[in-house]
C-alpha cells in the first residue's frame, strides 16, 4: 500500500473510532456498520482519484457525488430513478427524515431507537465528518486539522452521553487520530529519503533507518507535539461542556448532581426534560418489574426523588448530606403511633437498559436489602448510588410502610414544627401574586390545612376546568406556572409544581415527589412499570402523619382515600352512624297474637296465636302457589345468570367476531377487511382476559409483540399473534387491502388464546372465564348509548351526584 493510501485508510479509521462514541446514544448499534461502508466508499473514492491523479477541488467534489449518491441509495432508493440518482424529490425526502430525526432527537431518551430520520442524521453527520478529515488530512496533506472535525463529533458524543465508559470511546477517538498523526508522518519521511540531524546530540543513533546521526526526526517530534495538543483539548473541551442529560429520570442514566465519592452530599438535579420526553415515548419501554404481597396495588407508587427547594427557576431536591443506609431505616418524619400503617414487602427488578443514579421504591421505605455502592439521603429518605453505581439490572427487596391516616387525623393535625415550616413554605420572590390569589381564592372556606389541600386539589384534577396534555412546552419556574395557571394545559409535572407552590403560599410545608405510578399488572402476577408511568405528585406535611401524597393531575394515578373528600373515615364508630334512609331508629312496638291466646285456646286450634298471612299469600291445599313458584324461578334465575353474564356475553362476542363470512362485494374485500378487524379485537380482548391490559396507543406490531412477551407464547403462538398484526396494518395502510384468501383468522386467534391460556396461572385462567376483563367495553358502550338518549330527548337530564 502506497503512503497515500496508507494515510487514507487511517483517515477513514479514525472517523470511525470516534463515531464510536455515538453508540451509547442510540439502540441498535447496527448504523455504525453502515456508516463504516460509507466512509470506505467514499474514501477509496478520494484514492482513486488522486491516483489519476486530478486536481484537488475535482477529488473534492467528486467524492461529495459519491457520497450524496450513496446516501440517497441508503435512504431515498423508493423515490429516486434507478434507486440512486438525487433529484428534487430526493432532497424534499431528505429535509423530511432530518426534521423527523430532530424531532425524535428531542422525544426519546437515551438510549433512543434507531429511526429512519436518527439514522440519517448519524450516518449522514459522519460521512460529513469523514469527508472533512480526508480532505484535510489525505487531499491537502495537513492531518493536524483533521483533529478538530474529529473532536467535534467525539465531544458532542461526550457531552450528550451520561455512561460510565465514556474513557472507552476516548481511547477509541484518541487511537485513530494518533494512528492518522503516525500515518502521515510516515509518508512525509517516505519523500525525504535520508534526513541528517544533529550528531552532536548526546544519545544519538547513528543508525536508525532513514535518518544519520539524530534521536529523533523533526516531522516526527511536531507531529507528536500536535498529537499531545489535540488530545490535551479533548480532554478539556467535553468536560467544559454542558451536560445535556435528562436528568433524574433520563433513561441513560448517569449523574443525577455532583456528589462526594465517599458519600458526602447530594446536590440538584432537573427532572422536568427527561420526564416529559418519558412520557411521550411511543413506545412504553419496560423500567422495572416488581412483585409484592399487598393486594391493591393502587397505592404503591415507585418514588425516586424529591424536590423540595424552588429557586425560581426550577424545583430541584437540595444539597443534602448522604450517609451510609441505615438497617433498618428511622421512623419518618411526622409519623406518630396512633396512624394506622401496614407493611408490605416488595421484590424489585431493574431493567438492564434503565441506567440511573436514584433508587425507585416505595415510600416510606423501612429497610432495603441491595447490593453496590448506595448511600441514604435521609431528609427525602431516598438511596442513591456513588462511584458510578447505577440501577442498571438491580435486583433488591424493599420493606415499607403504607400510611393510612384518616381524614380527621389530618384535619385535626398538630401545627409543624417551626423550622420545618420555615424551610418548606419556602417561595421566590419572582412568584406571581397570582398563584396566591388564586390558592386563596379556591380555597375560601376552609377551616384548616386538610381542607385547603383537598380543595388545591379537586379544583385541580376536576373543578378547575384543566386539560392533561403532555405535549405542552415544557417549563417550571413562576412564570410557567403562572402561564398554566392561565392555559390550564399540562401534565403532571405542572400540576404538582403549581399545587405545591400554591399550598406553600397557604402556609403548608409541600414538596414535590417524582418517580412512577404503580404500573401494569402481568398475566403472571407481577407488575411492569414504563417510561410512560413516569409521573409526579405533590406531598404535603401534616404533623402526626408526616409527608403525604396528593393528587391533582386528571386520569393519572389514584387519588388517596384520605384526600377524596365525600368518602367516609375507614376507621370510625359505626355505633355513631346514622340509620339508613327509611328505617326508624328503635323497633315499632307491636301486639304480640300469642298474647291473645290462653293455652286451652292453643289447644283446641293449632293456628291460634300464629301471625297473619300477608295480603295475597293465600294458603292451598294443592301445593304451594304459583306466584311463589314464580318468584323462587326468577330468583334462580338471577342468583345463576348474573354471575354468568359476563361469560355468556364473552361467548357471544367471540362467536360474533369469528364466525365465518360470505362475500357482500364481487370480490369480497369488505367481508375480509372486517373478518380481519374483528379477528384483531378477539386478540386484544382475548390478551386483556389473560392480563395483558391493551394500550390503545399502541401499533398492531407493537401490541402483538407485547402480548406475546407479557402473555409469554410459544413461538407458534407468537408468531400467529404476529401474523394477524401483519394483515392487520394491511388492510388498514394498503392502498388497495388485499387478504390472503387462505388466512384462517379464526386459527391463529384460536392458537393464541390457548397459548394465553397454558401460560397463565390457575387463577388468571379462572378469572378469564368467568370474569373477564374485557367485557368492561360493554360499560363504555352503555354509557356511549345513554349519552345520545340524553342528547336526543333533552328532557332527561343526567342525575346529580350526592355530595
Amino acid at each position: 500500500m502506497s503512503g497515500r493510501g496508507r494515510l487514507a485508510f487511517c483517515a477513514a479509521l479514525a472517523t470511525v473510532a470516534a463515531a464510536c462514541a455515538l453508540l451509547p446514544l442510540v439502540n441498535p448499534a447496527t448504523w455504525l456498520l453502515q456508516a463504516a461502508l460509507l466512509v470506505g466508499a467514499q474514501s477509496g473514492v478520494g484514492a482513486a482519484a488522486r491516483r489519476v491523479p486530478l486536481p484537488r477541488p475535482v477529488t473534492v467534489l467528486l467524492q461529495f457525488l459519491a457520497s450524496l449518491l450513496l446516501l440517497t441509495a441508503v435512504f431515498a432508493r423508493d423515490v429516486a430513478p434507478a434507486a440512486f440518482l438525487p433529484t428534487p424529490e430526493v432532497f424534499q425526502h431528505f429535509g423530511t427524515l432530518l426534521a423527523q430525526g430532530a424531532q425524535d432527537v428531542s422525544r426519546f431518551a437515551i438510549p433512543a431507537p434507531v429511526t429512519d430520520g436518527i439514522r440519517l442524521l448519524l450516518v449522514g453527520g459522519v460521512l460529513v465528518i469523514g469527508l472533512l478529515v480526508d480532505v484535510l488530512a489525505v487531499t491537502f496533506r495537513s492531518a493536524a486539522p483533521a483533529g478538530l472535525p474529529l473532536l467535534a463529533l467525539y465531544s458532542v458524543a461526550a457531552g450528550l452521553s451520561q455512561g460510565g465508559a465514556r474513557w472507552l470511546w476516548f481511547l477509541c477517538a484518541a487511537g485513530g487520530y494518533l494512528l492518522l498523526l503516525l500515518a502521515e508522518g510516515r509518508e512525509r519521511l517516505s519523500q525525504w529519503g535520508r534526513v541528517f540531524a544533529d550528531r552532536s546530540r548526546p544519545g544519538s543513533a547513528p543508525h536508525q533507518p532513514g535518518a544519520v546521526g539524530g534521536t529523533a526526526i523533526a516531522p516526527v517530534r511536531t507531529g507528536r507535539r500536535i498529537g499531545a495538543l489535540a488530545l490535551g483539548i479533548s480532554l478539556v473541551v467535553p468536560a467544559a461542556l454542558p451536560s445535556l442529560s435528562g436528568g433524574l429520570l433520563d433513561a441513560a442514566g448517569g449523574n443525577g448532581g455532583r456528589r462526594a465519592e465517599g458519600g458526602g452530599t447530594v446536590s440538584a438535579v432537573n427532572p422536568l426534560v427527561a420526564l416529559q420526553d418519558s412520557l411521550n415515548q411511543p413506545e412504553n419501554r419496560t423500567a422495572l418489574t416488581y412483585e409484592t404481597n399487598v393486594e391493591d396495588t393502587q397505592e404503591l407508587y415507585m418514588r425516586i426523588v424529591a424536590l423540595d427547594k424552588f429557586d425560581g427557576s426550577a424545583w430541584k431536591p437540595s444539597e443534602r448530606r448522604i450517609v451510609a443506609p441505615p438497617d433498618p431505616m428511622p421512623t419518618p418524619a411526622g409519623l406518630a403511633p396512633g396512624v394506622r400503617t401496614t407493611k408490605i414487602r416488595s421484590a424489585i427488578q431493574a431493567s438492564d437498559w434503565y441506567s440511573q443514579d436514584w433508587l425507585p421504591m416505595p415510600y416510606p421505605a423501612d429497610k432495603v436489602r441491595i447490593k453496590g455502592k448506595w448511600r441514604f439521603e435521609p431528609e427525602g429518605r431516598t438511596l442513591v448510588g456513588y462511584q458510578g453505581q447505577t440501577t442498571r439490572g438491580a435486583r433488591y427487596d424493599v420493606d415499607s410502610l403504607l400510611v393510612r391516616p384518616t381524614a380527621d387525623q389530618l384535619r385535626n393535625a398538630p401545627a409543624p414544627p417551626p423550622g420545618l415550616k420555615r424551610e418548606y413554605t419556602k417561595v421566590p420572590a419572582s412568584l406571581p401574586d397570582v398563584v396566591n390569589a388564586t390558592a386563596r381564592k379556591v380555597t375560601s372556606g376552609a377551616e384548616n390545612d386538610y381542607e385547603r389541600a383537598v380543595l388545591l386539589q379537586d379544583w385541580f384534577a376536576e373543578k378547575g376546568g384543566f386539560t392533561y396534555d403532555t405535549q405542552v412546552q415544557a417549563g417550571s419556574g413562576t412564570a410557567a406556572i403562572a402561564k398554566f395557571l392561565e392555559t390550564k394545559e399540562g401534565f403532571c409535572i405542572h400540576f404538582s409544581f403549581a399545587m405545591a407552590s400554591m399550598a406553600r403560599t397557604l402556609g403548608i410545608p409541600a414538596r414535590v415527589a417524582v418517580g412512577f405510578t404503580p404500573g401494569t399488572a402481568r398475566g403472571d402476577g407481577t407488575m411492569e412499570v414504563g417510561l410512560q408511568d413516569a409521573h409526579a405528585w405533590p406531598e404535603l406535611y401534616f404533623e402526626g402523619v408526616g409527608w403525604t401524597r396528593f393528587e391533582p393531575t386528571p386520569t393519572r394515578g389514584t387519588t388517596p382515600s384520605y384526600a377524596q373528600p365525600d368518602s367516609p373515615d375507614t376507621d370510625e364508630n359505626p355505633a355513631e352512624r346514622l340509620p339508613d334512609r327509611g328505617r326508624t331508629a328503635s323497633p315499632t312496638p307491636s301486639t304480640s297474637p300469642s298474647a291473645t291466646c290462653s293455652a286451652e285456646d292453643k289447644r283446641a286450634d293449632p293456628d291460634c296465636g300464629a301471625p297473619a298471612p300477608g295480603a295475597g299469600s293465600g294458603k292451598g291445599g294443592d301445593g304451594p302457589p304459583v306466584g311463589t313458584i314464580a318468584a323462587i324461578a326468577a330468583a334462580a334465575l338471577v342468583v345463576l345468570g348474573v354471575p354468568l353474564l359476563p361469560l355468556l356475553l364473552r361467548v357471544r362476542t367471540r362467536s360474533r367476531r369469528l364466525r365465518p363470512r360470505a362475500p357482500d362485494s364481487p370480490d369480497g374485500s369488505e367481508a375480509a377487511v372486517t373478518g380481519v378487524l374483528d379477528a384483531w379485537h378477539e386478540l386484544i380482548d382475548t390478551g386483556w382476559d389473560y392480563g395483558v391490559v391493551p394500550e390503545p396507543s399502541a401499533t398492531p406490531r407493537t401490541a402483538a409483540e407485547r402480548l406475546a412477551r407479557i402473555g409469554r407464547l410459544s413461538p407458534e403462538a407468537a408468531e400467529a399473534a404476529r401474523g394477524l398484526a401483519l394483515a392487520v396494518e394491511q388492510v388498514l395502510y394498503a392502498a388497495e387491502p388485499r387478504v390472503s384468501p387462505g388466512a384462517d383468522l379464526a386459527d391463529a386467534v384460536r392458537r393464541v388464546r390457548s397459548g394465553l391460556r397454558e401460560a397463565a396461572p390457575r387463577g388468571i385462567r379462572l378469572r378469564a372465564l368467568v370474569l373477564p376483563p374485557s367485557t368492561a367495553r360493554y360499560l363504555g358502550v352503555a354509557s356511549r348509548r345513554l349519552g345520545a338518549v340524553r342528547a336526543r330527548w333533552p328532557g332527561v337530564r343526567k342525575p346529580r351526584l350526592a355530595k
